[in-house]
């Protein structure tokens, strides 16, 4: 049980990712809460040992204020909200540049602001964010906003962790390549071939299948743990080959 006593706040755990994640800290012992803008999804995980669930809007601060006080601390947290827009430079709106700012990066910076006295207070804490392969470690066609969202998370997880890694607060971001969520396949059925679009995510990646939650949710556990003490401000890339 390699997170006994570790109190963690898992954002987007509805869902992919969040679930597979929240469900795997729990297993290893953490009092998890997960929360999720959408209640629905969250129900499937009522009931589950160690977890606790709350509704969050993560563009909402005060909302963000208002979860945090429902936990005596927090030492891990695992800021896993954010959105793919579909386009290249020249299908991008400013609305639509907003709302993927606000949701990938700024949802993070506030979630960060908001547990960090606590961990500082008690000199220790893990911070993981959901970055991806799609950033600046490599351009993807038609994701020029995603992408951007997610290389600024790289450098926000960077410049954490350069600011309080003597303080005893680690900060690194998970950098996946396609996983088969719910919220891929919803991309998916969005296209007129869905078939087809399907095939085409499968064909970037050099395994020849998507990734499954459940494989990016043991990276996640690792950063939790105690096994990661000595790392901090890295993104581990976890993309069944994009990037080889």
């Amino acid at each position: 049980m390699r997170l006994t006593g570790k109190s963690v706040l898992v954002t987007a755990a509805g869902q992919g990712i969040g679930r597979a994640s929240a469900l795997a800290m729990a297993a290893e012992g953490a009092q998890v809460l997960a929360t999720d803008i959408n209640a629905a999804a969250l129900a499937s995980l009522q009931g589950t040992p160690n977890v606790r669930t709350a509704v969050l809007d993560v563009t909402d601060r005060a909302a963000i204020a208002r979860t945090i006080g429902l936990m005596d601390r927090v030492d891990v947290l695992f800021n896993c909200a954010g959105f793919v827009h579909n386009g290249s430079l020249l299908q991008a709106t400013d609305d639509e540049w907003a709302f993927a700012f606000d949701l990938n990066v700024r949802s993070q910076f506030w979630m960060i602001q908001a547990v960090l006295p606590g961990m500082l207070a008690a000199g220790s804490g893990s911070i993981i964010n959901m970055a991806s392969v799609c950033s600046s470690i490599k351009g993807l066609p038609n994701r020029f906003i995603y992408g951007t969202t997610k290389a600024a998370v790289i450098g926000l997880t960077k410049s954490v962790a350069a600011d309080f890694v003597a303080r005893g607060i680690r900060c690194n971001a998970v950098a996946p390549g396609t996983v088969d969520t719910p919220s891929l396949q919803q991309r998916i059925n969005a296209n007129p071939d869905p078939e087809q679009a399907r095939r085409d995510f499968v064909a970037r990646q050099p395994m020849g299948r998507l990734a499954l939650a459940e494989e990016i949710a043991p990276i996640v556990v690792y950063l939790a743990s105690k096994e990661s003490r000595f790392a901090s401000g890295q993104v581990f890339t976890v993309d069944g080959g994009i990037t080889i």
